[in-house]
């Protein structure tokens, strides 16, 4: 027996070492890059949250929606007045002693009759219905957590939750789960139920019917599956999909979001309203024209963040609005609000408390906001951002340096993120003038935006003459070429290949914007796409996808050659669309070969890994097509495919038309 658990634990052991690798010395030749290169950026553009990755199944469930925000919209938006069984009762929107100042709409039910009428046998009840985001997704046998706020301040109790398929006008929904409620208290209180779905729908309905006389308030409709991502409320296809990008780091809130919905500095994101309970969190006009819900708020991007082992890296407004906000594109005199000087020390402690919230330990006033949400361990915050490409005016450096300053002195650890203003193009005076601050502060990086069609991405070679000896690194925060073909995919990818070259300059990279639910695009292209069933992954996708999973700490330029190419491997025409980058991760131990080819010929290329200690057997994944080639709701022809070759150090290999392949190797 002794001997038994001998061999086990010996066993045990040799795994565990197989698991965690030692970490190598690299070989010669080699540049130090960074490591951070892929990360994520969310914004709230495209309905990406309420109705996207936040599972939350219901619209409108705080009846918080205005005409402020859409016209036509109101409390009753995505709700219908439902009174089957002949009953009779009015609604009422009202805004008095409500459960919080930040959610201050609810309904009140006035039920006159609930009883059948005739020899109707049908349901009964008066009540609302709920359709959700253009209907509710259910999944037979799986669970929704159901819950509201009740206030029986009448009489009314008795209250039946029901999840139907609609049958038509006229007729009760179908049933597929209910369950029923006594609402007994004089104040608000929580109630909940659990709904198990008896089959598969995708356009359920949600119905919350009260089945006696009296008034009853209610506020905060609520339906969430329970099976969500890692059990944190995200929608587990979505999130699974950002997971396998492999990012290093998260950008959040926005974007544009991050100023607010241009009708004032009272309407800008501020962090705070969004960490607590849902009910006391404060719903916003979103910049793209419907209503934020917070229901992910900073609390969950934080926890997103720790659950995919990625940097959280919030950006705070500073006291300056948009440019683009109340029709300021175009304009001679770009429209940017900014806020008196003597009130910035409000912005600056949005900064400090958030710093606190994120790291602080229990003991401290905001860390023990985020230990009382569940959270007691720090999130470990390192990147701070301030501002998102405003127009880098006099004005805008003036509150950026204020804040800036403020934050180095309480909080030097922390690695502020500035930025470079819109369109970070060479020639740019926002471009310029954002480096000058850049220099001036010894700003650690400074983030650069930039969207183009494909040929500006094939020919670039921006950052080859950025000078070497800035103490600044770039942030590429938001990039793509200007439509989602494979040619475009095939593009960033090469030029992620030059980035990955200059990753001595540019520490961190994310496409954008990530996400877009269809009928609620505001924006094109997108990274993802998807509807209330499943999400639709662009070519985009699947090279952004290589380049997270092949991240590493030194790039070797001169172990690939093209046949012809007479730049050479290590700086490669701006003409010539192909190109390669050799990735060693020494951490993991493993050697990642890329290469790209956005040509209608086909490339021979030779491949000398002599230096590399190289195992035997390879991953080779192979992303090709035609240039037109896309993904999209109808159908997804572009794939990446895997599979396992005999490793070589030497060898020449023939790169597809329209491709890009990747080559995996253990060390």
């Amino acid at each position: 027996m002794k001997k038994l658990i001998s061999c086990a634990t010996l066993f045990v052991a040799a795994t565990l070492g197989l698991q965690a690798q030692k970490p190598m010395t690299a070989p010669k030749g080699g540049k130090a890059i960074s490591d951070n290169l892929i990360g994520i950026f969310f914004e709230d553009i495209s309905s990406s949250a309420d109705g996207g990755l936040y599972a939350e199944l219901i619209q409108n469930g705080s009846f918080e929606y205005s005409p402020a925000e859409r016209d036509g919209w109101g409390a009753g938006t995505a709700w219908k007045q439902v009174r089957p069984g002949h009953s009779l009762g009015t609604l009422e929107v009202r805004k008095d002693n409500t459960i919080h100042p930040n959610n201050p709409t609810y309904l009140r039910f006035h039920i006159e009759r609930v009883k059948e009428y005739y020899d109707y046998t049908g349901w009964k009840g008066f009540g609302i219905e709920n359709e959700g985001f253009k209907g509710i997704s259910v999944k037979a046998g799986a669970k929704y957590n159901f819950s509201t706020f009740f206030r029986n301040t009448g009489a009314a109790k008795q209250v039946r939750i029901v999840l139907g398929i609609p049958q038509g006008w006229g007729k009760d929904p179908k049933l597929l789960a209910e369950a029923t409620i006594t609402a007994d208290s004089k104040d608000w209180k929580k109630y909940e139920a659990v709904l198990t779905a008896q089959e598969d729908c995708k356009n359920a309905i949600l119905q919350i019917l009260v089945l006696n006389t009296g008034v009853l308030d209610v506020d905060m409709v609520s339906l969430m599956p329970q099976d969500t991502y890692k059990g944190h409320g995200l929608r587990k296809d979505l999130a699974q999909a950002l997971a396998d990008l492999k990012p290093r780091f998260m950008r959040f809130p926005g974007g544009c979001v991050v100023h607010g919905g241009g009708d004032g500095f009272w309407n800008t994101y501020r962090w705070k309203t969004t960490v607590g309970p849902k009910e006391t969190r404060r719903g916003l006009k979103n910049t793209w024209g419907y209503h934020q819900s917070m229901g992910l708020g900073y609390y969950e991007y934080f926890q997103f963040c720790e659950d995919l082992n990625m940097a959280p890296l919030p950006i705070l407004p500073c006291g300056v609005s948009c440019q683009g906000t109340n029709g300021g594109w175009g304009m001679k005199d770009q429209a940017q609000d900014v806020v008196p000087m003597s009130e910035m020390d409000e912005w600056v402690q949005d900064a400090l408390d958030l710093i606190e919230w994120a790291n602080g330990d229990v003991n401290t006033k905001w860390g023990r906001v985020r230990a009382e949400a569940g959270h007691p361990k720090p999130f470990g915050l390192k990147y701070l951002g301030i501002g998102n490409e405003e127009r880098i005016s006099p004005e805008f450096c003036e509150r950026f340096r204020y804040m800036y300053k403020k934050i180095m002195e309480k909080h030097p650890e922390i690695v502020i993120v500035g930025t470079a203003g819109p369109g970070s193009h060479p020639g740019n005076p926002d471009l310029e003038n954002g480096w000058k601050l850049a220099d001036e502060l010894g700003m650690p990086i400074i983030d650069e935006h930039y969207y183009e069609p494909n040929t500006y991405f094939l020919s670039s070679r921006q950052y080859d003459k950025y000078p070497r000896n800035r103490k600044t690194k770039v942030y590429l925060g938001e990039y793509a070429a200007k439509d989602k073909k494979l040619i475009d995919a095939l593009a960033e990818g090469l030029y992620l290949l030059h980035v990955e070259r200059n990753a001595d300059i540019v520490c961190m990279t994310s496409y954008a914007p990530l996400f877009a639910k269809k009928d609620a695009t505001n924006w094109n292209p997108d990274m993802i796409y998807f509807d209330n069933e499943r999400p639709y992954l662009t070519c985009s996708y699947y090279v952004q996808q290589m380049f997270g999973q092949s991240s590493g700490q030194y790039y070797y330029g001169n172990c690939v050659k093209f046949e012809g190419d007479k730049a050479g491997a290590e700086q490669p025409l701006a003409d010539v669309h192909y190109g390669q980058s050799v990735i060693l991760n020494v951490k993991t131990r493993k050697l990642y070969v890329k290469l790209v080819n956005a040509t209608d010929k086909e490339k021979d290329v030779d491949i000398d890994l002599s230096r590399f200690p190289l195992k035997k057997t390879a991953v080779k994944t192979v992303l090709s097509g035609k240039a037109e080639d896309e993904n999209n709701y109808e159908a997804q022809p572009i794939a990446p495919k895997k599979e396992t070759i005999k490793a070589k150090k030497k060898f020449d290999m023939d790169l597809k038309p329209y491709s890009m392949v990747m080559l995996e190797y253990q060390l």
